[in-house]
């Protein structure tokens, strides 16, 4: 996209209207309700996973895939050096660093820090629809990564 094809205060807010998706994502997998995140997807939204060959397509499959998360699930994503790249006025890619931080078995309460589950990059891809920023794309590459510690419902404060 040629760079004085779009207003700088246009350019500004669609990247930051990206920023904020990414950031959403992995609040409402880890504090919020995971089956949400269909919302920040197009209706014909991808969720892909090389490991395992995941691929998940549209909204209805998103909701059931990411609703599915155990209830007794502890997570947190940490997302750093998030590089988003306008294509045009209605289409943007991403690349996001990603730590996971996670344990099933979870009944409460602060546990004992543990080292990450997963370490790796998201590759996105954004499209404008009706004047709002969604993904259209998410595919999720690890670096590093390992099985889902069960705590057994192991809590307690420290």
């Amino acid at each position: 996209m040629d760079d004085a094809s779009l207003d700088p205060l246009d350019r500004l807010t669609a990247e930051r209207a990206c920023e904020r998706l990414i950031v959403e994502f992995v609040h409402e997998l880890d504090l919020g309700e995971p089956g949400r995140v269909a919302a920040l997807f197009t209706a014909d939204g991808v969720w892909e996973w090389a490991e395992g060959d995941r691929r998940i397509e549209g909204r209805d499959g998103l909701r059931a895939y990411f609703g599915a998360r155990p209830a007794d699930r502890l997570s947190r994503r940490i997302c750093t050096n998030i590089l988003v790249t306008l294509t045009s006025a209605s289409m943007a890619t991403a690349t996001t660093y990603f730590t996971t931080y996670r344990v099933d078995g979870h009944s409460g309460g602060m546990l004992p820090p543990r080292p990450p589950t997963q370490v790796g990059h998201y590759e996105d891809t954004f499209r404008k629809v009706g004047g709002r920023w969604l993904l259209s794309r998410r595919a999720l590459f690890l670096a590093f990564g390992g099985p889902t510690e069960n705590v057994g419902g192991a809590g307690g404060n420290l």
